[in-house]
């Protein structure tokens, strides 16, 4: 029978399952890649300024999303604890996106809001401050650094090549905004802005 060929022959087993994936990957991927749900942003939303922008890239220098995802899937435990599921045009500004599923600490998705800028200072400054529990590390060097303000300004202009609709004035104005500014405020100001578009509409 047809079937003994391929059940005795690695290599053609190998191309056919090689073929079944490629093509059940094209199925469930290529739907989701050109529906106007994942590329059009949801209503209000607008790209980081500066301060938070610089805040978003000391918190993936730290490796923040190591440990925290930014992904609520529609599952009744997730949204009861975390609030609106993850909806891809919330995010359609990120690059690169901080979806994930690794949660070593809590979802960070609807973070915004829910603390208040000194706790979060008091949090990294030392997690176990306000969390005696927390494996967290401390950050103690981010209320140390200064932002490198000479560069903001090209972070802008390059993801604005990328489809982020920042304009020439934020391009121009984003030095000014960051300078003399420590990390921390940059961490702090990223962190009260994740979700609240959709935390709004609950």
């Amino acid at each position: 029978m047809n079937h003994d060929i391929v059940e005795k022959n690695i290599g053609i087993m190998m191309v056919l399952i090689l073929v079944a994936i490629s093509f059940g990957t094209l199925v469930e991927l290529t739907p989701l890649i050109f529906g106007d749900e994942v590329q059009e942003p949801i209503a209000g939303l607008k790209p980081l300024p500066a301060l938070q922008l610089e805040g978003r890239d000391i918190y993936i220098r730290e490796g923040c999303n190591n440990c925290h995802s930014q992904m609520i899937r529609p599952l009744r435990a997730e949204t009861e604890r975390y609030g609106h599921y993850s909806v891809a045009g919330e995010l359609v500004y990120n690059h690169p996106h901080l979806w994930g599923s690794k949660r070593t600490g809590p979802d960070l998705a609807r973070v915004g809001q829910r603390y208040s800028d000194d706790w979060h200072r008091a949090h990294l400054f030392n997690p176990r401050d306000v969390v005696p529990e927390s494996n967290m590390p401390a950050y103690p060097w981010l209320f140390e650094n200064e932002i490198n303000a000479e560069v903001t300004g090209k972070k802008l202009a390059a993801l604005r090549k990328v489809g982020v609709p920042y304009t020439d004035e934020d391009i121009a104005g984003a030095e000014a905004a960051v300078e003399g500014k420590k990390e921390i405020e940059a961490v702090v100001a990223y962190l009260q802005n994740l979700g609240l578009l959709l935390k709004s509409r609950r």
